[in-house]
């Protein structure tokens, strides 16, 4: 006899809770898991299938489930949407809500929250690091030594590099994460431009109107804008040309915002020096020439893993979680 696929998912006698249900549609740090399974029924569906897997709850399981938590790059279309009559709100992990259908979200009432500006401080963090890798040839010089070709002498020194004092740092999208990274920035006494779709008013920043003007006057790009379909590849051939053979590209935001092959072909051509690369656009495959190239230095999308950031972005979902089961306002709602 087939068991009822939900059944070894929902702790037994908190299924009728008056609440509802919480669908738990990705992978999500232990602490944050027992924590939404003290408070909710659950239905995990986590790294499965979700749309296929949403279609085989029985009728009773998908009516009790009120809300899902995910994080940004799982999909959460409008066929999952649209099979639980009940749900009322998304909830993502972390700032990224990409994957969900926001448009079927917004046409059914349902809520859509996430963990903004949570783990801004830890990506700025790796943005930084990362900047400073690539501008210095941190992968280039640490390849030059395990290949043995540093002796110590002179003669043998490679030219020196830029260092970051009065580099111009471009950053593509001025957020929250763009924000501290342009905070931390100024401590290194670099110049700063930024382009968003609208000019910013509270900051002193110069504002470019296209991403080309950005990339034609900076000699580092920072990639920290939201992916969106507006944004997929917008990093292409053209701005990375724009960018020069003595420019680097940065990103800590989605992989999907750079166009990758692109990227390998600009590398090998030198037409840029280098890039700092924390995402992929099709995670956790990430193209051999990139991993291979010294003057890439490539991270396995680590940003947001400090300790303080996990706490903060696990902290902030269970207050979505709470204020919409008890009725009250989103504490982290993306704006309509």
């Amino acid at each position: 006899m087939n068991e009822d696929p939900a059944s070894t998912q929902r702790r037994p006698g908190r299924v009728q809770a008056p609440q509802g249900a919480v669908l738990i549609a990705a992978s999500l740090p232990a602490p944050l898991h027992s924590a939404l399974a003290a408070r909710y029924p659950i239905v995990d569906l986590a790294d499965a299938a979700l749309a296929e897997r949403v279609r085989e709850l029985d009728a009773a399981t998908r009516g009790e489930v009120r809300a899902i938590v995910s994080i940004g790059s799982v999909a959460i279309p409008a066929a999952v949407i649209d099979a639980l009559p009940a749900l009322g709100l998304v909830c993502c992990m972390g700032s990224g809500y990409e994957g969900v259908d926001v448009a079927a979200a917004r046409a059914r009432g349902v809520a859509i929250a996430h963990s903004a500006g949570a783990n801004a401080a830890a990506v700025a963090e790796v943005a930084m690091g990362l900047l400073i890798a690539t501008v210095r040839g941190f992968g280039v010089e640490a390849d030059r030594l395990a290949r043995g070709e540093w002796r110590g002498n002179a003669h043998a020194r490679r030219p020196p590099r830029p260092g970051l004092r009065g580099l111009r740092l471009g950053i593509y999208g001025l957020g929250a994460i763009g924000m501290e990274i342009a905070r931390r920035a100024q401590a290194f006494d670099m110049a700063i431009g930024y382009h968003n779709r609208r000019a910013r008013t509270d900051v002193a920043f110069r504002h470019f109107a296209s991403l080309a003007a950005l990339a034609e006057w900076c000699d580092a790009l920072m990639i920290s804008v939201r992916a969106s379909p507006a944004t997929r590849h917008a990093v292409d051939a053209s701005i990375l040309a724009a960018l020069g053979v003595d420019g680097h590209v940065v990103n800590i935001a989605r992989g999907s915002v750079i166009d990758e092959a692109a990227l390998v072909d600009a590398l090998q051509r030198g037409v840029i020096a280098g890039a700092g690369l924390d995402v992929f656009e099709h995670e956790p495959d990430v193209p051999a020439a990139l991993v291979a190239d010294p003057r890439v230095v490539a991270l396995p999308h680590i940003g947001g893993a400090s300790r303080e950031a996990q706490a903060a972005m696990q902290a902030m979902t269970l207050a979505n979680l709470d204020a919409f089961f008890r009725g009250q306002a989103l504490p982290s709602a993306v704006p309509a």
